[in-house]
């Protein structure tokens, strides 16, 4: 019995508290798995008066008792503490140092007010130790022992109702039924008399203390009988914190756990001399255990093999019922905190419950979050593939997006419910928002790409359906020619506008985008054309030398002509010239429009009828209608090509279609000259100026001959490189010395031309021809072309080029 009842010293006569052996005293005990099932017992009264003895008695402790034979002294020093054992349920006995003792004397009350106070503030039932011969007397011994109970109880701030249990010692043969009113007069008396806080100037007696009143016979003379009332006694003790039980008031019972740290906390404010507010002691203490509880619990959480073998797969992939998983970690977590601080003060409790619920929902949510990351990643991965594998089946646009959302929207509303965690009341809203945020811009961004593949597919077939016909329309050059672009326009359009509206329509699109998006392939159709114009405007000058050659070379039934000396070459020349002025006209604009303009009888005017016109006097730029950069009736943005560039567009196709007119005329004359039985004119003038003999002796001597062709051949050559007749319309003077200073170098660069063509190797026949020809062609027409060459002066205009002629 006396291993079990662990005496243990609580407090020292100097009043240092022993925390070390209150902790090793509640292990043993294993005080802190009681709750609020246990009970405090202490004792107080007149030193030497038997207190420990009753104890030891009453409750089986092993308290020090004094030894009469030694003398009467000091026993209990301070405040000693032990487990009663054998009582339910769990009783702590505290004895309390004896006052009035002669080792303190007569003024030193402190530590007796002190440990009285202590013991008020932590017990349930308080023993006050008092002989049986003081009861009625003004100066008894127990007199100032009540009134130190009575004024520390000032001190304490609404305390709890505590059961004073007066144990009169050594009764005599005076009826306790006698004895308890004066004993109850006494008190009361003592209680009116201390002093008291206005508040609590009319309280009675009884709202602080449940007085009880027990008798016991001398343990020396009738020691039989003292135990037989003990062990009466000890019953009262048996379940003393039920209702109606020795114990009385519950209601501040701090929980067996708290009790190291709150008696601690007692003597310190005691012992600092401060009033002791019970109340706020008590959410003190329910504080500071319920914080250490929650703390135990977040440690333990941090530390369990459940919750980081979770932690760790979930940041790599979706953990199937996480949500179920995660809530039973944290359900311990809770019921562990629960089953240890259901004892303590409850706002403590909740509050504390709801911070720990707060660092535990903190610690667990990165982990959701990650959770709810898989989700929401795996889902939209899941939404793509699907939208991809629908539009690949032929559904709808809007119809297989909007049901690839709603599926998978559900599946993400799934799969946010198994990761819901029971203790959290987290929203996933975000990540859902998120989510839909994702599949939008996804949906939004194939519907751009879809809409451009439908939007490229169409313009392609106008590009095709378009380019070549134009090309071709464009190349034919009549008075139709616009007007059939216009209608080939209008009817592929159309026919592209219906199939794309169709199209469209799966895509769920505005009616305002849809309209701006016909109205962009429209506008598209007309630029195809456009561009398509422009493109050929910039080859004019060769589409107007093939139609001139085509309609000069061949006749109407398309057979190529053979000059034979009947052809009216004029005519023919000034036809063909008119159809490529035609196109020319045909390419100054673009006409989709259906406006007329006055561009062709402009051309006409200035070119056709200025070439008939030989007088007319051409420095007069004022009458010039080709002398602007714009047309009249057509804006800017249609014009292809400009008045003064179709007159050098004019000029320049003349000076190059003027060699194929002469080659014609040479031809018919050459074939004239054939058929006529007359020699030929030089032959005539050769038998004219040598005579009949000279020109037979030229005959036989070819030599000769071929002498005089060479030098009839540099003397055309000089004529032609010195320009003589032109030297010559200055004057007669300026134009010798001109050619004075002209002569010696154009009879170097002749010879030095010659010596090249001579270093040359050897050709096939068909090269040596074309050379000849080229020379023979460089030759005789430069008195042709040398008047085109003038009109092409240096001006500040557009130079369209054209490829070299192949013979």
């Amino acid at each position: 019995m006396d291993d079990d009842c662990c005496s243990t010293q609580l407090i020292d006569g100097d009043g240092v508290f022993n925390a070390a052996g209150l902790e090793h005293f509640m292990k043993t005990v294993k005080l802190a798995e009681c709750g609020l099932s246990y009970a405090v017992v202490s004792i107080m009264g007149p030193q030497s008066s038997g207190k420990s003895t009753l104890l030891n008695h009453l409750f089986g402790t092993n308290f020090r008792e004094m030894d009469a034979f030694m003398g009467r002294s000091q026993t209990t020093k301070g405040i000693w503490l032990a487990n009663c054992a054998g009582i339910e349920p769990c009783t702590i006995v505290m004895d309390l140092e004896g006052t009035d003792g002669r080792e303190r004397g007569e003024d030193d009350t402190t530590f007796e007010k002190q440990s009285a106070l202590f013991a008020l503030a932590v017990s349930d039932i308080v023993l006050i130790n008092m002989w049986c011969h003081d009861i009625g007397r003004e100066q008894a011994a127990n007199k100032p022992l009540l009134k130190t109970v009575f004024q520390v109880m000032m001190r304490l701030f609404s305390p709890r109702k505590t059961t004073l249990l007066f144990v009169i010692r050594d009764k005599t043969k005076t009826p306790l039924e006698n004895l308890e009113p004066i004993l109850r007069e006494d008190i009361q008396k003592i209680w009116d008399s201390v002093p008291k806080p206005q508040a609590h100037k009319e309280t009675p007696l009884s709202e602080f203390f449940n007085v009880q009143v027990v008798a016991l016979s001398s343990y020396e003379e009738k020691e039989e009988q003292f135990k037989e009332q003990v062990a009466s006694l000890r019953q009262r003790f048996y379940h003393s914190i039920a209702p109606g039980g020795l114990a009385g008031d519950r209601r501040g019972v701090i929980p067996a756990s708290g009790f190291s740290f709150s008696a601690q906390q007692i003597w310190k404010v005691i012992k600092d001399n401060k009033d002791l507010d019970l109340p706020a002691h008590k959410v003190m203490v329910a504080t500071v255990r319920c914080e250490e509880i929650a703390n135990e619990k977040l440690t333990y959480m941090a530390a369990m093999e459940e919750w980081l073998q979770l932690e760790e797969a979930v940041q790599h992939d979706l953990v199937p019922g996480f949500g179920k998983k995660l809530s039973v970690i944290l359900d311990k977590c809770f019921s562990g905190y629960d089953m240890e601080a259901v004892y303590f003060d409850e706002s403590v409790r909740i509050s504390k419950r709801q911070q720990l619920e707060s660092k535990l929902l903190q610690l667990v949510n990165p982990a959701y979050e990650s959770m709810l990351g898989h989700i929401r990643a795996k889902t939209l991965d899941g939404f793509k593939e699907a939208l991809d594998k629908a539009l690949e089946r032929g559904e709808g646009f809007a119809i297989a997006a909007h049901d690839c959302t709603q599926v998978f929207m559900s599946k993400f509303d799934k799969g946010c419910e198994d990761a819901t965690i029971e203790q959290a009341s987290w929203n996933p809203s975000k990540v859902r928002d998120k989510l839909r945020r994702d599949i939008d811009a996804h949906v939004a961004s194939v519907r751009a790409a879809k809409l451009s593949e439908l939007t490229t597919l169409y313009e392609g077939q106008l590009a095709k359906a378009l380019s070549e016909p134009v090309e071709a329309l464009l190349d034919a050059a009549s008075d139709d020619t616009w007007p059939a672009i216009r209608e080939l326009l209008r009817r592929e359009t159309k026919s592209a506008i219906s199939g794309f509206s169709s199209a469209l329509s799966s895509f769920n699109l505005d009616e305002a985008d849809v309209d701006k998006m016909l109205i962009k392939l429209e506008e598209y159709a007309r630029s195809v054309v456009e561009s398509k114009a422009r493109e050929e405007a910039g080859r004019v000058l060769i589409r107007m030398k093939d139609r001139f050659s085509t309609l000069f070379s061949h006749d109407a039934d398309s057979m190529p002509r053979v000059w034979i000396g009947n052809e009216d070459i004029k005519a023919i020349t000034k036809t063909a010239r008119s159809a490529s002025l035609k196109l020319l006209s045909v390419m100054t604009a673009i006409r989709l429009d259906d406006e007329t303009d006055k561009v062709e009888k402009m051309l006409s005017l200035a070119l056709m009828d200025a070439s008939d016109g030989g007088g007319t006097n051409r420095s007069i730029q004022s009458l010039d209608p080709l002398a602007s950069s714009s047309w009249e009736e057509v804006p800017p943005t249609k014009t292809l090509i400009t008045p003064v560039q179709c007159k050098s567009l004019w000029r320049q196709f003349k000076a190059e279609t003027d060699y194929t007119v002469t080659q014609a005329i040479s031809a018919q004359e050459a074939h004239k000259r054939n058929n006529s039985m007359l020699p030929p004119p030089w032959a005539i003038l050769a038998i004219l100026v040598l005579g009949f003999n000279e020109f037979m002796t030229l005959l036989r001597n070819p030599l000769y001959l071929a002498v005089i062709f060479v030098v009839s051949l540099v003397g055309k050559a000089l004529w032609v490189q010195l320009d003589i007749s032109g030297e010559f319309r200055n004057g007669a003077l300026p134009g010798l010395l001109s050619l004075s200073t002209k002569f010696l170098p154009t009879v170097i660069n002749i010879l030095r031309r010659l010596a090249d063509e001579g270093k040359q190797p050897a050709a096939p026949a068909l090269d040596r021809n074309h050379s000849k020809s080229s020379f023979r062609r460089g030759v005789t027409s430069n008195s042709s072309s040398s008047a085109t060459s003038n009109l092409a002066s240096p001006e500040s205009e557009i130079e369209y080029s054209s490829p070299p002629r192949q013979q």
